[in-house]
């Protein structure tokens, strides 16, 4: 038997079960389940790693990316230089955190920059974003962060007020790592100033 899931705060958007065991059935792997693991602290992770038995993979999810790393045994190289892992693989009950944002990232985007998009505003500052920030700064793009927490105003930060014509004119690559715009809640979108976005600008989630 082979178990694996997903560990979050909050999973009803997620499609990672039916997509995981949709894969299982493609692939006749016989004996593979994916479980869903809601769970309130993150402290919890350990306990679920202890008593899953033939636990094999977790994928981490919002808002767990970063704050999963202390309750790990060891990091890629890559996850440990980005601060933040979607990834966990579980070998005799040991643990491992890796960072697949960044190549899934990567390989989606890469198709559609262009000389416009040499500096980018990512929206949001959690794990998701620190993955975004690292694969467009491996293509030399200029990372500037959006938020909206009085607490996150970090250097190379704008709070959403202060996003303006002058910036949209700026930056012509835009990327929402924030939670805003997940199903159910599609219509859901960051407050930008839409206005002043052209037929250059690139935005994606």
């Amino acid at each position: 038997m082979h178990e694996f899931g997903i560990i979050g705060k909050s999973l009803s958007h997620s499609f990672s079960k039916s997509y995981f065991e949709k894969k299982f059935r493609e692939l006749n792997l016989v004996n593979h389940f994916y479980r869903v693991y809601e769970i309130a602290e993150i402290s919890l992770v350990g306990e679920i790693v202890a008593k899953t038995q033939n636990l094999k993979g977790l994928n981490v999810t919002i808002p767990y990316k970063e704050s999963v790393i202390p309750f790990l045994d060891a990091l890629s190289p890559e996850a440990k230089e980005i601060g933040a892992v979607n990834c966990i693989h579980v070998v005799n009950g040991k643990t491992t955190g890796y960072n697949t944002d960044v190549y899934g990232f990567s390989q989606s985007i890469k198709p559609f920059l262009d000389t416009n998009h040499q500096r980018a505003l990512i929206l949001g500052t959690g794990g998701a974003s620190k993955a975004v920030a690292y694969a467009l700064k491996k293509v030399g793009v200029e990372i500037y962060f959006v938020t909206s927490s009085q607490e996150k105003k970090l250097a190379n930060t704008f709070f959403y007020s202060e996003i303006n014509e002058l910036v949209m004119n700026a930056f012509k690559l835009v990327v929402n790592t924030t939670p805003l715009g997940t199903f159910p809640n599609v219509i859901e979108c960051a407050p930008l100033p839409y206005e002043f976005f052209t037929t250059s600008t690139l935005h994606t989630t």
